[in-house]
């Protein structure tokens, strides 16, 4: 009897111990988040308004997590793209592409949509005064033709190894000895800016890896060599993600201390940033689990729990691209097939970016609406195809939004400048926006994995002859947890 009772006991404990022991990561990434944001608060009204060092300070170990993310994106990249399009056949990989693409496509329109309809409906700017609410931010004067056009010459880079480190970009150049001449008699230049040119990237592994799906045995060597780089990779990632916690809860705990007043400013901008956090949340929890539903025939919201320190990291650090690992490595332990979720993620991270779509088409009405400026139905539409086309040329790192919001405004004739009107609580808006982006990909993949399931059971795929110590780790996690 007393066997039975202890073993009875035990049972529940040892249940206990493997969900504390499979879940202590995500745990700990979340109080990260809290307890920066509490650490934050409290050193703010502690004492005299902190100095850029002083800050500096505070960031530098949420910094040095950020460094090490982001040295993982490019062999991450490439390593996972190429070893995933050489390892199906060019019709496979042509079903999961278009797949992906029909998601991102209808998820970014679906945000845009959603975003103008939730600005026209509430009117945050209507009866705002514009004299308090100006700010910084770094903008610069372009066509919204040009930075299309840019987008496509970035897919296409002259130089690979300068495609790690640098991206193209056109400047403008005023004439000299002259005002109020329009942009397109300003003079053309271009140069090459610092930050990596993700999208020439995704082209690149795109094109190797078909080639070496199409050499069959005589790619073989090389598409090891990729798998391999990919799982090293992979592992490497397993490592750092474990001083997540520590570098989200500096992270968050810096941006406090670097903000004015936040009740003042959300007393300004309040209603704006009530109608995008409405908007993310109704895209996020609405419109994508509604979608991922009639096409799975599942809910997301089991999905979404287990994603939690993947959202978590997206908040803290900002930056889908810098999450990229650590959602790959979720996916994997959640049992979504490698050749799917390295395809789909870094393609996603690049292009997918349905909570910057959603900002930046509620932040140009929110001006229009500032300036009295009425909008017609075709300024409405322009504002979504340039919304659309903007947030897939956002690059995936903190406020890149800003930079893009220019060919916004210019498409309902704002100056550039108006940008600085919405920077006071962008820094904020612009984690959940991220984390919205970060979520919809993982969803999306696991979406395109469904889709794909007959169509992977019968293509050939070649596993390494021996997993990793930590890859056999992380499938037991996942056993543990269904």
């Amino acid at each position: 009897m007393s066997n039975t009772l202890s073993n009875g006991g035990s049972r529940p404990t040892s249940r206990w111990k493997r969900f504390l022991k499979s879940n202590l990561l995500t745990f700990l990434t979340v109080i990260g988040v809290f307890g920066g944001t509490t650490l934050g608060l409290m050193l703010k009204n502690s004492s005299d308004p902190w100095t850029q060092r002083e800050v500096m300070y505070i960031q530098y170990p949420g910094d040095l997590f950020l460094r090490m993310l982001k040295c993982l994106i490019v062999p991450l990249l490439v390593s996972s793209i190429t070893s995933a399009i050489g390892s199906l056949d060019l019709s496979m990989s042509k079903k999961i592409a278009f797949r992906a693409i029909i998601y991102y496509f209808t998820t970014t329109i679906c945000a845009v949509v959603l975003g103008i309809i939730l600005v026209s409906t509430i009117r945050p700017g209507s009866g705002k005064e514009m004299g308090s609410m100006k700010g910084k931010a770094t903008t610069r004067v372009v066509l919204t033709a040009d930075t299309l056009l840019d987008l496509i010459r970035n897919l296409f880079p002259p130089n690979i190894v300068q495609a790690t480190m640098f991206q193209y970009r056109t400047i403008l150049v005023a004439p000299e000895n002259t005002t109020d001449v329009p942009l397109t008699s300003y003079k053309i230049t271009n140069e090459f800016t610092e930050g990596t040119n993700v999208l020439g990237l995704v082209m690149f592994s795109i094109v190797l890896g078909a080639c070496i799906g199409k050499m069959r045995e005589a790619g073989k060597p090389l598409q090891r060599l990729f798998e391999t780089l990919s799982e090293a990779m992979m592992i490497i990632t397993s490592w750092v993600i474990w001083i997540s916690p520590i570098g989200v809860f500096f992270l968050v705990a810096a941006k406090l201390l670097e903000m004015a007043s936040f009740m003042e400013v959300l007393g300004q901008l309040g209603w704006y940033f009530v109608t995008v956090m409405i908007g993310l949340i109704l895209h996020g929890f609405g419109t994508i689990s509604v979608i991922f539903f009639l096409t799975t025939r599942k809910l997301s919201f089991p999905y979404i729990a287990k994603m939690s320190q993947v959202l978590a990291t997206a908040f803290g650090t900002g930056s889908s691209s810098a999450t990229m690992p650590i959602t790959i490595r979720c996916l994997d332990s959640m049992g979504i097939d490698p050749r799917v979720t390295r395809f789909v993620i870094p393609v996603g991270a690049t292009i997918n970016m349905d909570g910057t779509a959603l900002y930046e088409a509620v932040a140009a009405l929110f001006i229009a609406q500032l300036r009295q400026i009425p909008l017609s139905f075709g300024h409405i539409v322009a504002v979504s195809v340039t919304a659309t086309a903007a947030s897939i040329g956002a690059a995936g790192i903190p406020q890149a939004g800003l930079i893009t919001m220019v060919m916004v405004l210019d498409t309902v004739g704002l100056p550039a400048e108006d940008v600085t009107i919405i920077i006071a609580v962008d820094w904020l808006l612009d984690r959940f926006r991220t984390t919205i982006n970060v979520m919809c990909d993982a969803l999306g993949t696991i979406l395109v994995n469904a889709l794909s399931k007959n169509d992977l059971a019968n293509a050939p795929h070649e596993v390494l002859d021996a997993e990793p110590h930590e890859l056999v780790e992380l499938r037991q996690d996942c056993n543990e947890k269904e």
